[in-house]
């Protein structure tokens, strides 16, 4: 005869029963709430407590816990209760006085606090200023520079480019174009030194210059290719000769969209004649002053971060010979990069950003 008392029926809604599946097999889930979700399946199975106990390897005692609180409160009894912890020391006026402080007044001999500064003045330690600064997002020792174009033709210009990169038209080819000049041929001083273990490469601060070169670009924003022209000037002499390059290179069925800056040499009388006698080029302005909308930029960087900048070079011919050769690996396994933003999303956050940080509302 079965001893004890009887157990409760213990009966899964579908709902609950996919939640806790979800929380046996999630691999963040922590153990103890997976074990938990383990022994309500296993009960709702109809199994008994100590059979339960014996295949979870755990005391019958523990698996009448969680059948019980499951019975009580639904999933959310199998979830830790939060612990009280110890009181607050430091109350809301004071926090608030920190924050005040910090985002309306500087220290006398700085441009920023920090959380020495701020503790002394406050009479508050540094770990306590640090804390309520990483609770509110406040990093006084940041700075970031940013630009707001004053493009009487923004709005449209931003639609235009956006519509581009989102959808792009048929049986064409959208590239996005720009100079990356004065790229210098730098030299060190001294040799390198290679990296070691636990020391990093080194190399002096000092360097020779031993000429420039400007590097045309455009990026295929559909397969991530790269057109890619070098020229000692950057004129527009220069940049009807790149636009000869990339009119050879895009087969002729094809029309060409191109999205550049503002930069004169773009707009001269004998780029515009070009464009005359080459009709399948249109061309598509960003406003003045936001470079960030022109996808070759992202390029430029990746080139900067993994060929010039930490690049020695005693010449032009090798610094070119080198990108020329950065430039064709690229190609092998290009990589395009993809847009995300509609021109709604970019002006609503521009809009409230400026918002935020106008004064008009005092």
């Amino acid at each position: 005869m079965p001893r004890g008392r009887p157990l409760a029926v213990l009966t899964l809604e579908d709902r609950d029963r996919e939640t806790l599946t979800r929380w046996t097999r999630r691999p963040k889930t922590a153990q103890a709430l997976a074990q938990r979700a383990r022994i309500v399946l296993a009960a709702a199975d109809g199994r008994p407590n100590d059979t339960i106990a014996g295949e979870l390897s755990i005391t019958a005692h523990t698996v009448g816990k969680w059948r019980r609180r499951y019975l009580e409160r639904g999933p959310d009894g199998l979830l830790d209760e939060p612990r009280p912890g110890a009181p607050r020391t430091i109350g809301d006026d004071r926090i608030e006085a920190v924050i005040v402080k910090t985002l309306e007044e500087k220290p006398r001999d700085a441009t920023h606090w920090s959380t020495r500064s701020l503790g002394r003045a406050t009479g508050m330690s540094q770990s306590t200023v640090g804390r309520i600064w990483r609770a509110f997002g406040l990093q006084p020792h940041r700075a970031e520079s940013f630009k707001l174009s004053t493009d009487p033709l923004f709005i449209e210009k931003v639609r235009d480019v956006v519509g581009l990169y989102l959808d792009p038209p048929e049986r064409a080819v959208v590239l996005c174009v720009d100079e990356k000049s004065q790229i210098q041929a730098l030299a060190r001083f001294q040799p390198i030194l290679p990296m070691l273990t636990a020391t990093p490469e080194r190399r002096s601060h000092d360097y020779v210059r031993h000429g420039t070169t400007s590097l045309f670009a455009g990026l295929d924003t559909l397969s991530g290719r790269v057109i890619g022209a070098l020229h000692r000037r950057h004129r527009a002499i220069e940049f009807r000769s790149f636009l000869e390059r990339i009119d050879a290179s895009v087969p002729d069925e094809f029309a060409v969209h191109l999205v550049l800056d503002n930069y004169a040499t773009h707009k001269t009388p004998a780029i515009r004649r070009w464009l005359l006698r080459h009709p399948r080029f249109t061309l598509h302005f960003t406003p003045t002053g936001a470079s960030w909308l022109n996808l070759v930029e992202r390029w430029f960087a990746e080139l900067t971060t993994k060929k010039i900048k930490r690049g020695a070079h005693t010449s032009v011919p090798g610094l070119e010979r080198d990108i020329r050769g950065w430039i064709a690996t690229w190609n092998e396994n290009p990589r395009p990069f993809v847009w995300l933003k509609t021109a709604d999303q970019i002006l609503a956050s521009l809009a409230r950003y400026c918002e935020r940080i106008s004064d008009s509302g005092d």
